[in-house]
């Protein structure tokens, strides 16, 4: 690892404030190669009050447009990263549905990003992004700075929830894995197990075998009520 990464990871690890932290990210990834970063908090679950938080190097102008015209409604990397906590590309075809905003985006400038997230226990979601204005980010792009990213994300998290009242935070919300939202996802859709084993390229047993823990997660007797559970919580 060159010695200005490890340097800013360790004064990142060292950061115990949340700006703080932000500020030694920021420099980071465009040590990394990229223009901007953006980290934000929202709550995963209905029923959790809304604390903002919201850090990037946006431009104000892109910041407000985005608050008025209500993106955050249509964003699909938003969604995304509420659901899952798998990478996610920022390319043309996930904004299929929402073109303007796509473009709307590219005209401020990021044109290349990913975004990934963090779930905990408490219903609690918060997105990293990291974008540029200048050249595509390949997925090899992506996986190299994975680590990165992780590292900085998680400890972001952390500083975010430890700052938020404790009226904020559900201790009772049931955590699902991303594998796990995603076959209750197909089970809600009616597939069966051996059809999601198919679409997810896993063997049948490991998908009763999610599909089970999410029925102990959630304290249910079978799948539909698994379903119909983390319907009601906005899970899925």
């Amino acid at each position: 690892m060159k010695a200005w990464k490890e340097s800013q990871l360790m004064q990142l690890s060292y950061a115990q404030n949340l700006e703080t932290a932000y500020e030694i990210s920021l420099n980071l990834v465009k040590n990394l190669g990229f223009n901007f970063c953006a980290f934000s908090v929202i709550p995963r679950t209905r029923g959790i009050p809304h604390h903002k938080i919201n850090l990037n190097n946006y431009s104000s102008e892109w910041n407000t447009q985005y608050e008025q015209e209500h993106f955050s409604e249509i964003d699909p990397i938003l969604a995304h990263c509420n659901r899952s906590e798998m990478p996610i590309l920022w390319q043309e075809d996930v904004f299929s549905k929402t073109p303007a905003l796509w473009q709307t985006q590219k005209k401020q400038g990021l044109h290349y990003g990913w975004s990934q997230s963090v779930h905990d226990k408490n219903g609690l979601c918060s997105m990293l992004s990291l974008a540029r204005s200048h050249c595509p980010i390949t997925t090899h792009d992506m996986y190299e700075n994975l680590g990165y990213a992780m590292f900085i994300s998680r400890h972001l998290h952390g500083l975010a929830v430890k700052d938020l009242p404790a009226s904020s935070l559900n201790p009772d919300t049931v955590h699902l894995s991303s594998r796990e939202i995603e076959v209750l996802k197909y089970s809600a859709n009616g597939k069966t197990a051996w059809e999601i084993a198919t679409i997810l390229n896993l063997s049948e047993s490991t998908v009763r075998f999610h599909l089970q823990n999410t029925i102990r997660k959630f304290g249910v007797n079978n799948k539909i009520a698994a379903v119909i559970r983390a319907a009601r919580e906005g899970v899925i």
